[in-house]
């Protein structure tokens, strides 16, 4: 838990909540904190873990970082693969799939800080308002609306401080709705009604800054249409585990993919815990079906990280080891091959 992106106090909370619930369920649990100044493959050697829940959210935690790390130590760990964590936390690519594999998502572009200059010619006619998001982040951080040229400017500066690439997406009149997914299997959806009317950060962590409706207040065959769209979504990337997909119902029959979080938040306001308490899952049973999933995705050979060169001696310069390493191979070349041994 923890980590380096701007998430990190929402992962510790995940962390910390997950962490009693498992212990509860009589797990030894080691709390890891990620971004501490410790070095991250160090305290999990020293921890001894047969397992690791992921509560990490955001950049270097839910991007494949630590995913990859993982997969070297041999430890087998809760959520997607590396591939699909990064895919997913990569809005421009997770988009490009969605495209790829005919998932509808909100039109959009691309814009960097050069952009600015001749923001109107890279705008065009793509029209107000819009949606404007960091490439990279996660929990709504540094999204903003914008009504018009001097709004857009603004807010693609306050997405650049977060990430050198931003999106800016077509704003959607619709109801926005959560399908949360565990193992491929739905566990059912849950309508977010901010009253700000924007799901931003603040309204995601602020207790009554946002209410939430389960069943959303949609047709029953507009809810399976958006659960059989989450599904397609979360097949695109690849994901597996515990998944939580955001989505558009709109009034015209129309549905849109906006992103597939991969590790999402499990602090007593998250989304994902209210979807599975609405079916009958309580939070703790809930944590104990996120941990039974837990895998390694690479199929990478055991101790794969110890198959390196041995650390070279201090002492010894690279010139020295290079040279003797020559020797070596020539002993070895110049040797008669005996029958039976290769």
């Amino acid at each position: 838990m923890g980590g380096v992106s701007a998430e990190r106090d929402v992962s510790l909370r995940t962390g910390e909540g997950v962490a009693k619930a498992l212990e509860e369920n009589g797990h030894d649990v080691a709390r890891i904190t990620f971004g501490s100044g410790d070095s991250l493959p160090d305290l999990i050697r020293l921890a001894r873990i047969d397992v690791a829940f992921l509560a990490l959210h955001g950049r270097g935690g839910e991007d494949g970082c630590v995913q990859g790390l993982l997969e070297l130590l041999g430890v087998p760990y809760t959520g997607s693969s590396v591939l699909a964590s990064a895919l997913a936390m990569d809005k421009l690519k997770a988009k490009e799939m969605f495209r790829l594999h005919n998932v509808p998502t909100p039109p959009y572009y691309v814009a960097r800080e050069e952009d600015l200059a001749d923001l109107e010619d890279v705008h065009g006619s793509f029209g107000f308002p819009v949606i404007v998001k960091p490439r990279g982040e996660g929990s709504s951080v540094g999204v903003s609306k914008a009504g018009d040229m001097g709004e857009l400017a603004k807010a693609i500066e306050e997405a650049l401080r977060h990430d050198a690439c931003v999106l800016v997406e077509r704003y959607i009149v619709a109801s926005e709705v959560h399908v949360g997914i565990l193992d491929g299997r739905v566990l059912g959806a849950i309508e977010v009604v901010p009253k700000s009317g924007l799901y931003d950060y603040h309204a995601k962590y602020t207790p009554g800054a946002t209410e939430y409706i389960s069943p959303p207040r949609i047709p029953a065959t507009r809810v399976r249409g958006a659960m059989m769209l989450a599904e397609r979504a979360t097949r695109a990337l690849g994901c597996t585990g515990a998944c939580r997909v955001d989505l558009l119902v709109t009034p015209g029959e129309n549905e849109y993919v906006l992103e597939v979080n991969t590790l999402p938040g499990m602090t007593p306001t998250s989304l994902l815990p209210k979807i599975a308490a609405a079916g009958g899952m309580d939070y703790g049973v809930l944590c104990e079906t996120i941990l039974e999933s837990a895998t390694l995705h690479a199929k990478l050979p055991k101790n794969a990280a110890e198959r390196g060169p041995k650390p070279r001696p201090s002492h010894v310069s690279v010139h020295e080891v290079d040279a003797s390493e020559r020797r070596r191979r020539m002993d070895e070349e110049s040797e008669p091959l005996k029958t039976g041994t290769r």
